[in-house]
């Protein structure tokens, strides 16, 4: 189980809906590899590592990553609301939630005689060491103790705990946990959850009064004392670090939807990113996700789809020539001072499986002027049946890198026909990749089984394939939504 209780003479249960308790929701028994990339180092760093070869055996060494997740807000802006929904959604992996507040440090015997002039809303009223600990634990994997605050009584049950064991994902929850740069530094995503001060007001007395054994008049004189002026002065601030603000809190469905998206996004991209090293999908934002929603919708128009299916395809492009050798070089600005940057790389070409990768063939040549483009039919029909029927590619081929592009990686056919004729050119495999929007990881599985040393660059890695091969949930036939012949 991912969560009990636990106190020396006896295991004790706890509700898992108590406000300073610990959320876990489902099982899954072959746990997490995940380390999103959340920043350019970060990228930086999946780079190098793609550079260096992984034998079977080394797929177990690196530590499983949980994906971390800070939820902040004004007091009762329905952060717990939004937890628990994002919890719900993600049924099919480990989540623990764990709540700032049972990181408050226990009152001595004067504070409790003062205890109405002591304010629980400042960044000093938390044991943020032991808060850092305990999520770095969870991180590397080991199980934590988690306190138990007693709300009644303004100090920590001493002789009880909670035990939460490592998790898919961690979700760390307060109104200041966006306060102190170490802990924001732990985590992934980081959301602000936004209400009406009304509206956070009336909440409050509400769970105060009922759940917290508070009059009216206590709730409001600490409200206008501590509350407000804290929310002012630490909390309101550092909602400049969330990557994401859901306004209406729980009631905003399509927030939590999008979030919840991304997160199983990351998920299940980083996987195969571990098991495969050069395999690279590209950092997923939310105008990337909106993106794919639009051409995703079996109702867009078609110069829509081609709109935004360009600015895909122009990003995955842009991040695939990243990955090209590059030599430094040395140039004089207008200041008259020296620049040390790099050289493009100059024996390039790209590769278009015909019909669909031609639509990618306008954006690499708007990245790569005068660039040399060769084109690649197969014919193709279900899984097995495969045709190499055309071919026209530059006579120097051998010596160039090469950019494969095709906009889908289904079953993986066309594409190993493809690979296979440039290696029989003698393009190396590893002067090889392979550019694509969506990728089915039936596809990617097959493509590495036969060459490993080749890059793939995709936006994103779907579900799986249907009984008919079509990536799911997919966008369709993209050479007929792209060229306007699905109606023809």
């Amino acid at each position: 189980m991912a969560e009990e209780t636990t106190t020396p003479s006896a295991a004790m249960e706890y509700p898992i809906e108590a406000a300073s308790g610990v959320h876990f929701s489902g099982l899954r028994p072959d746990g997490l590899l995940v380390s999103p990339a959340s920043s350019p180092a970060s990228s930086s760093s999946q780079r190098v590592l793609s550079s260096i070869p992984v034998s079977p055996g080394d797929l177990s060494a690196p530590p499983k990553q949980p994906f971390v997740i800070g939820v902040s807000g004004g007091t009762a802006s329905g952060k717990t609301t939004v937890c628990d929904m994002i919890i719900q959604q993600l049924h099919d992996h480990r989540v623990v939630l764990v709540n700032q507040d049972s990181f408050y440090r226990g009152l001595t015997d004067d504070e409790l005689k003062h205890v109405h002039e002591y304010n629980f809303d400042h960044p000093d009223a938390f044991d943020t060491e032991q808060l850092l600990e305990c999520i770095g634990k969870l991180k590397s994997g080991q199980p934590v103790h988690v306190p138990i605050y007693s709300f009644k009584d303004h100090r920590r049950c001493c002789d009880s705990f909670r035990q939460v064991n490592a998790s898919d994902v961690i979700i760390l929850e307060g109104i200041l946990v966006f306060h102190d740069q170490r802990v924001r530094n732990l985590m992934n995503m980081r959301i602000f959850v936004d209400a009406d001060a009304d509206t956070r007001l009336a909440r409050r007395i509400k769970r105060d009064t009922g759940e917290r054994s508070r009059d009216v008049h206590s709730v409001l004189e600490q409200y206008s004392k501590f509350v407000k002026p804290a929310f002012d002065d630490f909390i309101l601030p550092s909602k400049k670090y969330a990557d994401v603000i859901i306004p209406r809190g729980g009631e905003n469905h399509v927030a939590i939807d999008l979030i919840v998206q991304h997160i199983r996004t990351k998920l299940g991209q980083h996987n195969l990113c571990k098991i495969y090293p050069n395999l690279n999908v590209i950092l997923s934002t939310f105008q990337i996700r909106g993106m794919h929603t639009l051409i995703r919708d079996r109702e867009i128009a078609k110069h829509d789809f081609v709109f935004y299916s360009d600015r895909l395809i122009r990003l995955v492009v842009e991040h695939g020539l990243g990955y090209l050798p590059f030599t430094e070089k040395q140039v004089i600005t207008p200041t008259g001072s020296v620049y040390t940057g790099v050289n493009f790389c100059k024996k390039l070409c790209g590769v278009s499986i015909i019909r669909s990768g031609e639509s990618m063939e306008n954006a690499l040549r708007a990245c790569c002027k005068g660039i040399k483009i060769g084109k690649i039919l197969i014919h193709r029909t279900g899984d097995n049946g495969k045709q190499l029927i055309y071919e026209k590619l530059p006579k120097d081929i051998s010596k160039r890198h090469v950019l494969l592009l095709d906009p889908v990686l289904a079953t993986g056919n066309s594409a190993i026909q493809a690979i296979g004729l440039l290696v029989r050119k003698g393009v190396p495999e590893s002067q090889i990749i392979f550019l694509n929007l969506i990728s089915a990881p039936e596809g990617i599985h097959r493509v590495y089984k036969q060459f490993p040393s080749l890059k793939i660059v995709t936006s994103e890695i779907d579900v799986a394939l249907n009984d008919e091969f079509h990536v799911l949930p997919g966008m369709g036939d993209f050479g007929d939504r792209y060229f306007g012949t699905d109606d023809v």
